[in-house]
């Protein structure tokens, strides 16, 4: 298969990039900046018709990460990228007669403050969901589950907390806090979190191209994870140590987070 990956500039799509070619198929990215990978490449906004039209030619499956991910920012450019770019990213896939479409979502599309370990993947509801970015991706994850047709094939994934070499979102902003002395446990980190090494996602995400069309995962929305929670504690001790670093000791209550 010929495989457009979008995003392909950050971790996640770099290394789901290698993990496609790995099994034979054809890459191509799509990203606003060089990417650096050894694919075919076109550079464009997600928004960009054109630049969308020119990386989809010939494109059997797309695999589609590129997002607006931040918890600040304006309101509109997390719609502009992660709703009219999704919107947008699966019209022009439907023209260029791609038969597959991953979303990478995120398990906050369904996550009001509620605990969900135990739940498989729950209904994404942006108007439950908290901050621009969890909403605007629940937003979009329903627009490409009501994209199915018998032509269309399409899967979400929704990876947690991915983490891995090279990883300046989850490990970076830990050890970053750590180190200015500001990392701190909340009612003494008991919470159970799960995450999700970059390959173990990358490996995921592989699967959902290949098996998009199976009604075993076609049209759902399917959580990932290394099946492993752990406390909140145990994860920031880990990673803490890792670096060198003391693991936090000071607990703040809930309400007072």
């Amino acid at each position: 298969m010929r495989v457009l990956v979008t995003g392909a500039s950050g971790l996640l799509g770099a290394v789901t990039a290698h993990a496609i070619a790995s099994r034979g198929h054809e890459v191509v990215v799509f990203q606003r900046r060089a990417s650096g990978l050894p694919y075919d490449e076109v550079r464009g906004d997600i928004t960009d018709v054109e630049a969308l039209t020119r990386a989809m030619v010939g494109v059997q499956a797309v695999v589609h990460l590129a997002a607006k991910v931040s918890i600040t920012g304006a309101v509109a450019e997390f719609e502009r990228v992660n709703i009219e770019g999704t919107k947008l990213a699966i019209q022009v896939a439907k023209a260029a007669g791609a038969e597959r479409f991953v979303y990478v979502s995120s398990p906050s599309v369904a996550h009001s403050g509620a605990p969900i370990i135990g739940h498989g993947a729950l209904p994404a509801d942006p108007l439950a969901a908290r901050g621009a970015y969890s909403r605007t991706k629940a937003t979009a994850e329903l627009l490409v589950l009501a994209s199915e047709n018998p032509d269309f094939a399409v899967v979400a994934i929704r990876p947690h907390l991915v983490w891995g070499p090279g990883d300046e979102q989850l490990i970076g902003r830990i050890v970053t806090r750590a180190r200015a002395g500001r990392l701190f446990l909340i009612d003494h980190g008991v919470a159970l979190i799960d995450t999700t090494y970059i390959d173990n996602a990358a490996s995921a995400l592989v699967a959902a191209v290949e098996s998009a069309t199976d009604p075993i995962v076609r049209g759902r929305a399917l959580v990932v994870t290394n099946g492993e929670p752990r406390t909140v504690a145990e994860l920031l001790t880990r990673i803490t140590r890792a670096a060198g670093l003391s693991a936090p000791d000071r607990s703040v209550p809930f309400a007072a987070a």
